[in-house]
C-alpha cells in the first residue's frame, strides 16, 4: 500500500506560481514513475505531467509544456509539481499518482494506482 498526500495548493492571480508537493509513505516510490493529474468541475480528469523513477524522463500536457515542471526527490519519496505563469483555465483539483505496474503510457490515469486526495489550485483572473 502507498499513501500520498498533496500540499501546495491555493488561491493565486494569473501569471503567479505555485509549487505541488506529493509526500509518499507505506512504501518507497523511488523505482515507479509518477504522475500529476487536474480535474476541474464538470471535466474529466487529465494528465497534467508525468516522471520516470530515475527523474530522467519527463513528459507533460501540451497545455502545461513551458510553465510546469515536475521533479522528484527519491530520498524523501517526494514529487513536486512547480508551476509557473498560472492561468484561469488551470484552476482544478490537482492529484498525484504512482504506478507500481510498470507501464509506460504515462498519459493514461488507468496506469496509475495509487492516488492521492487531491489538492485545490484556484487561479483568479
Amino acid at each position: 500500500q502507498v499513501q500520498l498526500v498533496e500540499s501546495g495548493g491555493g488561491l493565486v492571480q494569473a501569471g503567479g506560481s505555485l509549487r505541488l508537493s506529493c509526500a509518499a509513505s507505506g512504501r518507497t516510490v523511488s523505482r515507479y514513475a509518477m504522475g500529476w493529474f487536474r480535474q476541474a468541475p464538470g471535466k474529466e480528469r487529465e494528465f497534467v505531467a508525468a516522471i520516470s523513477w530515475s527523474g530522467g524522463s519527463t513528459y507533460y500536457a501540451d497545455s502545461v509544456k513551458g510553465r510546469f515542471t515536475i521533479s522528484r526527490d527519491n530520498a524523501k519519496n517526494t514529487v513536486y509539481l512547480q508551476m509557473n505563469s498560472l492561468k484561469p483555465e488551470d484552476t482544478a483539483v490537482y492529484y498525484c499518482a504512482v504506478s507500481v505496474r510498470g507501464g509506460s503510457n504515462y498519459h493514461d490515469y488507468r496506469e496509475y494506482d495509487y492516488w492521492g486526495q487531491g489538492t485545490q489550485v484556484t487561479v483568479s483572473s
